[in-house]
């Protein structure tokens, strides 16, 4: 079923009106001040859309993990005053996420103004998504607009909950720009992807990713694998892989992940490899045959790097999720480093390329190549889950279009 999103209200009779916002702006802090302001600048649009038409906003968000309990440490108070820096509007700051105190605090909100209530996980109730925290929300407003990709996959009070209260009260739930997007190219790209059609999955284990590497298979033409994951598969196959890092329980997985995927499933032919996971380590690259006892594998090698470049360049959909080692240190990171720049290649020959947010993101941002990308995901379990063919909480509970 199709949802329903913000360009589906009619911006007109948002005047006045009290518009509830969940946003991701689950930024990374440095002793207080915002080291990444990305996603606060992800959120912009739907925010300015909305204060532009003289709604009243009142927005959500969460920072880090204060497990229910009031922690300044993740206070949102430096959000407030970056948000307050970028948009046009006045950005309030409301010390309080729920109760009487908010709801007073709020009055004094004009319109075309933004409220930000303090993190939503200071209250126990929001990671157990307890109706009565999601219907206090809901009673602030008469709609609510979920832009938070991120926490999509999460059943909280302030997302899936937040929605459903809201329309149990007979107003409507609607996906922000930002959320919209997300689910355009995600499950565009799986639904009719232009071919060939390429997939990229890395990282550490395949037991994080099995999900999207069974739902992937069947619907792409080529699916490389890099990362530590690798390494499970290369015992899958009955190789040595020194000291480097395998899921012993996951090692069936992998081999029914190979004979299920055949030819359509490419593993690393070559790897680099060192005894050290450190900066000057002393590395080299081997065939996938000739590790030794002692070795990390901690990269793909050359040949590898070239074989994944070329049928990424051959692509017209590429949906990459993952490194292909410790791109974090400089010597090992060239795999990774070519996956980025030959994914940007292809977007610039006419190409889809989407990266699935996490670690895939921060590859490309460290490669420079984020501005050649068709997409990159601000949702890195979201965006795993969606991969995986799985429902999404917060996308579920939206109204639905009538079509």
């Amino acid at each position: 079923m199709i949802k329903k999103t913000i360009t589906d209200v009619d911006s007109d009779g948002l005047q006045g009106r009290t518009v509830i916002v969940r946003a991701d702006l689950n930024v990374p802090l440095d002793n207080g001040s915002i080291s990444d302001d990305q996603r606060i600048r992800a959120s912009l649009p739907t925010l300015q859309m909305l204060t532009d038409a003289g709604a009243r906003v009142i927005l959500l968000s969460h920072l880090g993990r204060p497990k229910g309990q009031v922690n300044p440490t993740f206070s949102l108070a430096p959000v407030a005053v970056r948000l307050n820096e970028l948009l046009e509007p006045s950005v309030h700051f409301v010390p309080y996420t729920d109760g009487a105190a908010a709801a007073h605090a709020l009055h004094d909100i004009g319109d075309g103004e933004i409220a930000i209530l303090e993190n939503t996980r200071f209250e126990p109730g929001e990671s157990a998504n307890a109706p009565d925290l999601a219907h206090s929300w809901a009673a602030l407003g008469d709609l609510f607009v979920n832009d938070a990709f991120g926490t999509a996959h999460r059943a909280h009070a302030s997302t899936a909950g937040l929605a459903h209260a809201m329309r149990a009260k007979g107003g409507e739930a609607v996906a922000g720009l930002l959320m919209a997007t997300e689910l355009e190219f995600l499950e565009e790209a799986l639904r009719t992807p232009e071919r060939p059609f390429v997939a990229i999955v890395g990282g550490a284990k395949i037991s994080s990713k099995i999900g999207v590497i069974s739902s992937l298979l069947p619907r792409v033409d080529c699916l490389l694998i890099g990362g530590a994951m690798a390494n499970t598969f290369f015992r899958a196959l009955g190789l040595d892989t020194g000291d480097s890092l395998v899921e012993e329980d996951s090692i069936e997985v992998a081999r029914d992940l190979i004979a299920t995927g055949g030819e359509r499933l490419v593993l690393p032919v070559d790897c680099t490899v060192a005894n050290e996971i450190v900066e000057d380590a002393e590395c080299r690259a081997v065939d996938r045959t000739g590790v030794k006892q002692g070795e990390k594998i901690l990269d793909v090698g050359p040949r590898t790097r070239l074989l994944f470049a070329d049928l990424v360049g051959r692509a017209k959909t590429i949906v990459w999720n993952g490194p292909m080692g410790v791109f974090e240190i400089d010597a090992f990171a060239e795999g990774t480093m070519d996956i980025a720049h030959a994914v940007a290649g292809a977007c610039d020959a006419g190409a889809i390329g989407i990266l699935g947010g996490g670690d895939s993101a921060a590859a490309a941002e460290r490669a420079g190549v984020v501005d050649r990308l068709t997409h990159v995901s601000t949702g890195g379990g979201a965006s795993l889950e969606l991969l995986a063919g799985a429902q999404l909480p917060g996308v579920n509970a939206l109204s639905n279009r009538s079509v």
